[in-house]
């Protein structure tokens, strides 16, 4: 669905990412975790051509980006920005929906019908009034309806930039609920997230950047347990296994709440025998 093949770019002088290379298969969920200023933002860029490689090559589902306007690479590819502000344009929210809709779809009168269909399912989905401005709602509101201009056109891979950043608890719960249906539908889903429980929650896999350089690719599991990759990276993990790591010796494949009671009562139960 995506490769990078020693991919390093550079903004004027400056070398942000450096020999990247990695393959996203279709169906994956892939966390992109790293400190701030390792070039996240700027790989997901490359990964929907946005900006091309200074060296190396940027594949979307075989094609290279170098090769395709931006514009035809955002038919396989939707990007949601961390700022939602940043891609919000029109004056209502249905007016919103359906301006990304013109593009994907075209403006011919045959797919007027087809076009609304898709308005009012992204409407009802996220259960958003078609009529407000987006710009008088909250943060969280304008992220969902930033989220849901994108997915009204069905892209098969998502690009998601801290999707949950200024979110409360409920709005971050409806976002990643909808990533994970779509997840199970089949959508590729690569996102950049700091909150490592819902990187454990929903991811399968991570990768992660430093310094412009990918240092590490695994399972997020592996990657909640790697206590040198964590440490070198500035990351920290999700509460569960970060309290397995404490404990030491026995706990090494605990990583949920569920996991960790089961294990303790198992401790409990062998000392009263």
């Amino acid at each position: 669905m995506l490769r990078f093949e020693q991919v390093n770019f550079t903004y004027g002088t400056s070398r942000t990412i450096t020999d990247v290379s990695f393959t996203i298969l279709p169906g994956e969920f892939v966390a992109l975790l790293g400190e701030n200023g390792a070039g996240k933002s700027t790989l997901c860029r490359l990964g929907n051509g946005l900006l091309k490689p200074s060296s190396g090559t940027v594949w979307i589902q075989g094609q290279n980006t170098k090769a395709i306007k931006t514009s035809s690479a955002a038919r396989s590819v939707g990007y949601l920005f961390q700022n939602p502000d940043r891609q919000l344009c029109q004056n209502t929210v249905r007016e919103e929906i359906l301006f990304g809709l013109e593009y994907a779809l075209g403006n011919r009168e045959n797919l007027a019908a087809e076009k609304e269909r898709r308005c009012e399912e992204m409407l009802a989905l996220f259960a958003l009034d078609g009529n407000r401005a987006p710009f008088g709602m909250s943060r969280g509101e304008r992220q969902q309806v930033a989220l849901a201009s994108v997915l009204a056109r069905k892209p098969p891979l998502l690009i998601l930039d801290e999707p949950t950043t200024g979110l409360d608890y409920r709005e971050c719960m409806t976002i990643m609920g909808i990533m994970s249906r779509l997840h199970q539908e089949g959508t590729t889903i690569l996102m950049i997230s700091h909150d490592m429980e819902v990187v454990a929650d929903f991811a399968a896999r991570a990768l992660v950047l430093s310094k412009g350089r990918l240092v590490g690719d695994g399972p997020v599991k592996g990657i909640m347990k790697n206590k040198a990759l964590l440490d070198a990276t500035s990351l920290l993990p999700a509460q569960i296994p970060a309290l397995a790591l404490a404990l030491g010796p026995g706990f090494e494949d605990i990583y949920t709440v569920d996991e960790m009671y089961a294990l303790i009562e198992q401790l409990k139960a062998r000392r009263r025998l």
